[in-house]
């Protein structure tokens, strides 16, 4: 089955930013927390919030010690009122896009306009809204209830974030015809306007359409009425375990959206079990790739590839003549380094990609073997390549066991807190990137006569500032488990943002540094060649950062062309020079 994923998928940024505050709160781990309300409406989160220690009460009566978070739906002056009142510590975690709504309404009513509020008015969100209004306010929706409504003074119009935007306009034309100086303020959120819009470009192309979301999430149910007003047809399920199977057997290609409040982990689990299902007149050849390509990701084979392929760039780049040993080398190490991390996952991976921690759980003592099979098999090249280079071998695979392990002796919870690198924010990619230089760039040129410590510094630097970006890029697909389990990683502590923005800089810095050394003579033309990699490294950081792509497996993949790039680019300029 065929699976076409909308780029608007998955959390918007109000439920994203509240989903942040709270596991921030919870990870630090300092006294009760509270939510007023459920967080966002999906079961499995709440689930997963409330084994973080997360509870969810309607009222805060009775409680005086703790957090208490306000939901991105928001609330009304009144209640806020009442929670300061309650000594409880108040986080508000309102979606800036409702926090708009709410000055709107209070803003004009106190001028004597009087609000009509296309929404649900049981909805949280409008609850919330209709209490920022200084007289009367009218929830209306459906375009109908505006003839029911009494002649008004001032009449403005705002919406619930996340309402239907053709509803919306047909109930505006109703109310335009009958009040003809009110004003329109359309308050839907543009995240929710992409996504239905995305929903209505399925037509056509697509056999069917899944949607993803709580059963009680307002946003999501109103996917499926886009999507049957477009005559898509459609299921709404919670969890892959909803999916009707038999209905979409007799499909082609299936599209796959989600509820604002559907986390990244529900989306995969979805689209990996929509794929296993055998549809109509499927590929047999494209099923076979697909599932080859599927193993080579999960099993880290394929990244550790092209790790080997980036070693034999940079022997080209520090001007030797290449072989495939160094390669073989670095192809064990980082996948040695990477069966380690599957031994000190924390639990992310069930969250950043259910499918790959269905994999490790089915296959684990086998990746481990093969694990332990690559750190025997590089030690012993590297013994043979001479003692210096093994020793060094040797201290770079110490160094990743170190990663992971208490440096020092502990006594208590918080004193365990900060004695493993890994717990050093951002220190997952700067070692990531580090490792791969130092197998790749350093560990050939160890018992080698260098001509040029220089072009060794040079390339060095050039390959980790590709590597980083790499690193880091992926750091941000897995932000959502790492959230969830505590772990301090680059996006997290500097924001997603940001960390975009340190890639682009870091892929600059490798162009600059490679240009550099081709001006001044310390490097080959290989450099010149090289920045082919760094631009398609940069093509991917903005593919993510426009949503050209989705962060899955395809995009893994892409991610790592600019390594089998370099290699290829490599094997070239050994043959041509």
């Amino acid at each position: 089955m065929r699976v076409k994923l909308a780029k608007s998928a998955g959390f918007c940024m109000g439920v994203r930013r509240a989903m942040e505050i709270v596991l921030s709160q919870a990870n630090k781990g300092k006294g009760p927390i509270f939510t007023l309300g459920p967080l966002i409406h999906n079961k499995q989160v709440m689930d997963m919030l409330r084994s973080k220690g997360v509870t969810t009460v309607e009222e805060p009566s009775g409680l005086s010690h703790g957090s208490i978070i306000i939901r991105a739906h928001g609330i009304s002056p009144e209640k806020r009122r009442a929670l300061k009142e309650t000594g409880l510590r108040v986080i508000d975690a309102t979606c800036p896009k409702v926090v708009r709504v709410q000055s709107l309404v209070q803003f004009h009513t106190k001028k004597g306009g009087t609000a009509i509020i296309v929404g649900d008015p049981k909805h949280a969100e409008v609850i919330g809204i209709v209490g920022y209004s200084r007289g009367p306010a009218y929830v209306v929706g459906t375009p109908d209830e505006i003839y029911s409504l009494p002649q008004l003074q001032k009449p403005f119009v705002v919406a619930q974030t996340t309402q239907n935007k053709e509803t919306f306009r047909r109930i505006v034309r109703k109310v335009t015809e009958r009040f003809p100086d009110a004003v329109v303020f359309d308050t839907i959120c543009d995240a929710t306007s992409s996504r239905q819009a995305e929903v209505r470009s399925f037509s056509g192309n697509v056999d069917g359409l899944v949607v993803v979301g709580g059963y009680h999430s307002g946003n999501t149910r109103r996917l499926m009425e886009v999507a049957r007003d477009a005559g898509i047809p459609a299921q709404h399920v919670e969890t892959e375990k909803d999916l009707d199977r038999k209905y979409f057997a007799e499909m082609e290609v299936v599209g796959l959206t989600a509820g604002a409040s559907t986390p990244n982990w529900m989306i995969r689990s979805v689209a990996r079990e929509l794929e296993g299902i055998k549809g109509k007149r499927e590929n047999f050849t494209w099923n076979a790739i697909r599932k080859a390509s599927r193993f080579l990701l999960f099993s880290n084979l394929l990244i550790s590839a092209g790790a080997g392929l980036l070693c034999l760039a940079a022997e080209v780049l520090t001007d030797n003549r290449p072989n495939w040993i160094f390669p073989t080398i670095a192809f064990c190490y980082i996948y040695a380094m990477h069966v380690l991390n599957i031994l000190l996952d924390k639990g992310a991976s069930a969250y950043n990609d259910p499918q790959r921690a269905a994999f490790i759980a089915d296959h684990k003592a086998f990746l481990l073997a093969l694990g332990g099979f690559s750190v025997a098999a590089g030690l012993i090249i590297s013994f043979f390549q001479g003692v210096n280079t093994f020793v060094f071998a040797a201290a770079l695979t110490a160094s990743g066991l170190v990663y992971g392990l208490p440096l020092l002796p502990s006594f208590g919870k918080a004193a365990r807190s900060r004695l493993r690198i890994k717990d050093i924010p951002g220190s997952r990619s700067l070692a990531e990137s580090l490792g791969t230089v130092a197998v790749t760039t350093l560990l050939p040129n160890i018992d080698r006569k260098a001509d040029s410590l220089t072009a060794i510094a040079l390339a060095g630097f050039a390959l980790f500032f590709l590597a980083f970006a790499k690193a880091g890029l992926f750091e941000i697909f897995r932000v959502q488990g790492d959230l969830i389990v505590g772990t301090e990683s680059l996006p997290i502590s500097i924001g997603e943002k940001r960390t975009v923005t340190l890639l682009k800089v870091a892929l600059l810095g490798s162009a600059c540094t490679l240009s550099a050394g081709l001006l001044t003579g310390f490097l080959p033309r290989f450099a010149l060649a090289m920045t082919a990699p760094v631009a398609a490294m940069f093509l991917c950081v903005l593919a993510y950062e426009r949503r050209w792509l989705y962060p899955g497996l395809t995009f893994e993949a892409v991610s790592e062309f600019p390594f089998y790039l370099s290699g290829f680019l490599a094997v070239v300029a050994a043959v041509l020079f």
